[in-house]
């Protein structure tokens, strides 16, 4: 029973860390906040590597590990990026942006629960990677101004909501004897992300935003690959067309 279980308290960790980020953030704590949602991006991605090694997935899981993503990488990194960086905007500008974040975060993960993704790939930014980016992108603020979040957050809600397939990094495998050293790994992880707050999160900004821009990329050269696939149908019409 315990066994069966363990996953499922992976993902409550997930949920918890997501609402102390939240906590976090209304005390003006944003560093340690952004730190929260890291740490639960790595509860989140043993969770699944447990539940398989242990043969104890299950459709409870699954839905659980939904309900923990949307508030730790939905509601918390839209209220840190919020709190810490739109005081300067309209706020009629500044509640639309934060609303739409976790609102389209939760469209990209009742898609993935409903919808069979391409093998080895997610279809859209993945919540979680979402969610990374923008907690981290925030600790920007004395480099970057409001508008430019305010256009980083809703390119990051459009990617989770597109067809841009990214890849699955979560079917690596965890071999089952290496599981009874994760909680080590998860308080190693913690201790230095809570000793470095500030360095951790903008170490860990570069392969995040480098995996969002992936998918940027890809659906920019899908866009110039139609492109050209018309320009050649409407040349081949072109040529084929009879003369009068």
């Amino acid at each position: 029973m315990i066994t069966k279980s363990l996953p499922n308290l992976f993902t409550l960790g997930n949920m918890v860390l997501g609402t102390l980020a939240i906590l976090l953030a209304m005390e003006g704590r944003f560093s340690l906040a952004a730190i929260m949602v890291i740490v639960a991006m790595l509860l989140d991605g043993l969770d699944g590597r447990v539940a398989r090694a242990l043969n104890a997935q299950s459709e409870f899981g699954k839905e659980l590990d939904s309900l923990s993503d949307l508030i730790s990488f939905g509601l918390a990194p839209a209220l840190i990026m919020y709190m810490i960086s739109f005081h300067s905007i309209p706020s009629g500008v500044a509640w639309a942006v934060t609303i739409i974040f976790p609102m389209c975060g939760a469209l990209r993960l009742a898609r993935f629960n409903v919808q069979k993704g391409a093998p080895g790939y997610f279809i859209g930014l993945p919540i979680p990677a979402a969610g990374g980016v923008l907690a981290t992108l925030s600790l920007f603020y004395r480099e970057i101004s409001a508008p430019y979040f305010v256009v980083s957050m809703l390119l990051l809600s459009y990617l989770m909501i597109s067809t841009v397939r990214y890849p699955n990094f979560k079917k690596i495998g965890l071999p089952k004897r290496t599981i009874m050293y994760t909680p080590l790994v998860v308080i190693f992880a913690v201790v230095i992300a809570v000793v470095f707050p500030d360095q951790t999160a903008k170490l860990i900004f570069i392969p995040l935003v480098i995996y969002a821009a992936y998918g940027l990329r890809q659906n920019i050269n899908r866009l110039l690959r139609r492109k050209h696939q018309d320009d050649e149908d409407n040349d081949a019409q072109e040529v084929y067309r009879p003369k009068r």
